[in-house]
């Protein structure tokens, strides 16, 4: 099936991925505002003074509101329907924006990053489990991955806008985020997995038509009764995700979180300009970050495409490699020339930057979200999914934490040098311990997960 002739049968699946993706956007733009920002409160001229020291707690501290938004949502997504939960994720934003708007001083900015870290938790804990429950098997690679390409055009808007705009004018500006993601997902229906596990069969099958494009979905409708009739009789819990049945299903999880926040996405990304202004070229910080943003968004386009295709283990393995690399070239870079150096080889480690940008978007930033949607039955999977966000967040603020101090007292080289050997450990245990999902339904995918021991096996 063509490109444009899948587009076609899958369209309502498409509009629903992307307008639920839409919160990822609004809450990366939150993410991304600490790089155009951070430069502007540690200038003479700052709207708000702040040391460097409180520089790394405004951006760290996002991280430490990430673990909430998980807690609460956890229970919500069950209760209150994936839908709504996702919606609030616009609230703790709005509210963000809000404080930086009009705050006069750094408490301020702390309290607004804890508040963007509640809505980023909740946004990227709700998301999975919505993408995965409304899409058809054939799609839900790439429906997945979407998750990732919301994620990088906020990063490339705020990188766009944010140098350019005054500190107070951009908080207004960024309130368009939440505004686009409530105008156009309020109208997208509830998942139908959602809507049969609370007793509401008639919603259920109006909201599986309505994604499908077609009458035709009783058989469908049928598997997911006996999917929810089977999660509701083995009920999860928490605890349950640390059983022996879900071993596997956990070590993808944690592998996931290793690969993806040790190789210092979020550190290199909210420190964007701080680096660039290390790195020796004819483009001033702010232009290398749109152009960072630019190719961090491409690159991410094409797994969208080929997930479905090549399968999650090569695209991942893939990305794992080329992103050692990069990562590896800059830390030999900044070893040996320093944070000051002002020759002609600074084009060696904007280039080695983006190469691990590309790799990066092409596998572990995308592909995981695509396995994280598919490999836990419905009745454990938000706990599943607030255990991937809240690992996450833990790790994320200690990366960001650190970042700052080691690139002020050490050097660049030090934390580029242990995100590429991370990066290289990630291959192997991707390589050993992540199963091949490519076109199987989610009950299959399940299964696989649950028997498999070892590469052996896929």
């Amino acid at each position: 099936m063509g490109i444009f002739q899948q587009f076609g049968k899958y369209r309502n699946e498409y509009l629903a991925t992307l307008t639920a993706t839409l919160s990822i956007m609004m809450v990366v733009m939150t993410n991304a505002w600490s790089s155009p920002a951070i430069p502007k409160l540690e200038a003479d001229d700052s709207p708000i003074p702040i040391t460097e020291d409180q520089g790394s707690w405004i951006v760290a501290i996002q991280a430490v509101g990430g673990i909430f938004g998980p807690i609460i949502t956890g229970v919500a997504a069950d209760r209150v329907g994936r839908k709504w939960t996702l919606l609030s994720a616009v609230i703790p934003t709005s509210i963000g924006w809000i404080l930086i708007g009009l705050g006069d001083a750094v408490g301020y900015l702390y309290a607004a990053r804890f508040l963007f870290g509640i809505g980023y938790g909740t946004a990227y804990s709700v998301s999975p489990i919505y993408l995965g429950e409304i899409t058809s098997d054939a799609i839900r690679g790439s429906s997945g991955t979407m998750i990732t390409v919301l994620a990088k055009i906020g990063f490339m808007v705020m990188y766009c806008i944010g140098p350019y705009l005054e500190y107070r004018t951009l908080a207004w500006v960024s309130m368009s985020g939440p505004a686009l993601f409530v105008l156009t997902f309020m109208w997208m229906p509830e998942t139908p997995y959602y809507l049969i596990g609370k007793n509401k069969p008639e919603q259920a099958k109006e909201s599986l038509v309505w994604f499908r494009r077609s009458s035709m979905v009783s058989d469908e409708l049928e598997i997911m009764k006996l999917s929810v009739a089977k999660s509701n009789r083995e009920k999860g819990t928490l605890s349950e995700l640390f059983t022996r049945a879900y071993r596997n299903h956990m070590r993808i999880v944690f592998i996931l979180v290793f690969s993806m926040q040790f190789t210092g996405i979020l550190a290199i990304l909210g420190y964007a300009q701080t680096i660039f202004g290390k790195i020796s070229t004819n483009l001033k910080p702010e232009e290398m970050s749109i152009v960072l943003g630019a190719v961090q968004l491409v690159a991410v386009l094409f797994p969208a495409v080929l997930v479905d295709r090549m399968g999650r283990r090569p695209l991942l393995l893939l990305s794992t490699a080329g992103t050692t690399l990069g990562l590896l070239v800059c830390s030999v870079y900044f070893a040996i020339a320093g944070d000051d150096y002002q020759g002609n080889l600074g084009w060696i480690a904007f280039i080695a930057l983006m190469f691990y940008i590309v790799f990066y978007g092409a596998g572990l930033a995308t592909v995981s979200f695509a396995v994280l949607t598919e490999i836990f039955p419905k009745n454990i999977r938000t706990y599943a999914n607030a255990t991937f966000t809240i690992a996450s967040a833990v790790v994320i603020f200690g990366i960001v934490k650190l970042f700052q101090a080691t690139l002020d007292n050490v050097g660049a080289y030090l934390p580029f040098g242990l995100f590429a050997l991370s990066g290289a450990i990630s291959g192997v245990l991707i390589y050993v311990y992540i199963p091949e999902t490519k076109g199987k339904s989610l009950d299959d995918v399940q299964r696989i997960v649950a028997r498999v021991r070892t590469a052996d096996n896929w």
